[in-house]
């Protein structure tokens, strides 16, 4: 049950990213990073772990090239069905990945999960009580359950709903920021 009220949220969601351009998402992720740079637990924090956008995603190309050099950011690598943390030394140590395509970093391995003081996590739809629906493959929520940073989720607008199904793997955020 939970199953399928997920996979139609999904559907629904996938559908409305299709009516918005790249120019249109890039300027919707512009306002949600500029809400992220104004948090006080994003200017205290000395490392943060984002993600490298999918083109249907918030765009985070250019919030990862402006803080790379002012703090330790940190992007995940598919490895199987876990996530491996990278830490970003600049677009010249990018390659494909893999398993989607996107680029990834292939500089150093990062393990020290209790120095990542924020988390900036994609997600399918998030929900009014900070709960997230991801792709459904796990890989955010088995990283954050080992995690006492910020989670800080962000969407567009129509990805955040009153409310997604959730079940008790679902790791909440303590904030969703959106445009």
């Amino acid at each position: 049950m939970i199953d399928q009220q997920k996979k139609e949220i999904r559907k629904q969601i996938r559908e409305k990213k299709k009516k918005y351009s790249l120019l249109e998402k890039k300027a919707n992720s512009k306002i949600i990073f500029e809400k992220i740079e104004r948090l006080d637990d994003f200017m205290r924090a000395k490392t943060i772990l984002v993600y490298w956008s999918m083109p249907d995603e918030v765009f985070t190309h250019d919030f990862v090239l402006r803080w790379y050099h002012k703090k330790k950011v940190l992007l995940p690598v598919v490895k199987g069905d876990e996530l491996e943390l990278k830490v970003f030394s600049g677009l010249e140590d990018m390659i494909k990945g893999e398993q989607y395509g996107i680029e990834e970093p292939v500089g150093e391995s990062f393990y020290q999960f209790k120095e990542i003081d924020l988390i900036i996590v994609p997600g399918v739809a998030f929900d009014k009580k900070n709960n997230r629906l991801g792709r459904g493959k796990a890989y955010y929520d088995k990283l954050l359950k080992e995690s006492k940073a910020i989670k800080v989720g962000v969407c567009f607008d129509f990805q955040y709903l009153d409310e997604v199904p959730t079940d008790k793997h679902d790791i909440k955020m303590d904030t969703i920021i959106y445009n």
